[in-house]
């Protein structure tokens, strides 16, 4: 609750000076997303970056390789599976409401960040 009001503020903040937000990483959990919606509003564009689990498992390592607390590939694949449990039911919520835009995250961060733009700009169109 105290996030959400907190990105509340934030966005209020700022609705005069910008044409929208985007928001990284949430909402993670449909009941977020319910509580996001009565509180703020329903968003007008969702992406969802769609990649296999052995890519994000991949990059999961490879960004921990540099962290001393690193996940071992145990606990990287627990992480995977609990993100798809989370998500599951998130995606199909937004997909029921035409809401939802999956990107294709098999390639490079470049790749995928002009997709991204490409499909923000012709959404703000």
């Amino acid at each position: 609750g105290i996030v959400l009001e907190l990105l509340k503020e934030a966005m209020v903040s700022k609705l005069g000076d910008t044409k929208g937000f985007l928001i990284d990483g949430y909402p993670q959990e449909l009941r977020d997303a319910e509580e996001f919606e009565s509180k703020i509003g329903e968003p007008k564009l969702v992406f969802c970056l769609d990649c296999s689990a052995e890519t994000m498992s991949s990059r999961l390592l490879m960004r921990n390789q540099s962290n001393e607390n690193s996940d071992k590939a145990e606990t990287t694949e627990e992480r995977i599976e609990s993100y798809y449990q989370a998500s599951k039911p998130l995606i199909a919520y937004y997909e029921s409401k035409t809401q939802l835009c999956k990107v294709d995250a098999e390639g490079t961060q470049e790749d995928v960040f002009l997709e991204i733009c490409k499909t923000i700009d012709s959404f703000l169109k």
